[in-house]
């Protein structure tokens, strides 16, 4: 069993990357994400090319898909079948697990690490470069 990558965002946020399509014949991909309280969260977006699910581990996640507001914790999963806006965040005092699968397994690795060297740049963000890499990734940012 190989051991999985971890990928400090920075910001609060960790990815823990279990299996990548290459593991999987690209039939989906697994990570668990550590969501430290006030993390910063991706923007809302849908999923072009992939579903996901979402399963609790620690703690207690917020998950709006759509207009539902979901409370995941131990134990409780959802899934989030392409097309469907959503969006996390950690309104707790403690740090949430959850455990991500996106199937098929078109999301990498790459994809958090594309995301770190933009956040490693310094100063603010470029929020140009944050779309076009999610976008690249088949991630599509939602702006209410």
């Amino acid at each position: 069993m190989k051991p999985f990558e971890i990928i400090n965002l920075g910001n609060g946020l960790e990815i823990h990357f279990c299996l990548d399509a290459t593991d999987t014949n690209a039939q989906f991909t697994m990570f668990k994400a550590v969501i430290h309280p006030n993390a910063k969260v991706p923007a809302a977006h849908y999923h072009e090319n992939f579903d996901e699910t979402i399963y609790g581990l620690k703690g207690s996640l917020t998950l709006t898909v759509d207009d539902q507001i979901i409370t995941l914790g131990p134990g409780d999963f959802h899934f989030v079948k392409r097309g469907r806006v959503h969006n996390f965040i950690n309104q707790t005092d403690e740090t949430v697990e959850v455990l991500a699968f996106a199937n098929p397994g078109v999301l990498t690795a790459n994809y958090f690490k594309d995301l770190l060297g933009i956040f490693e740049a310094g100063g603010p963000p470029d929020m140009g470069k944050l779309k076009s890499t999610m976008l690249e990734y088949g991630l599509v940012p939602v702006v209410s």
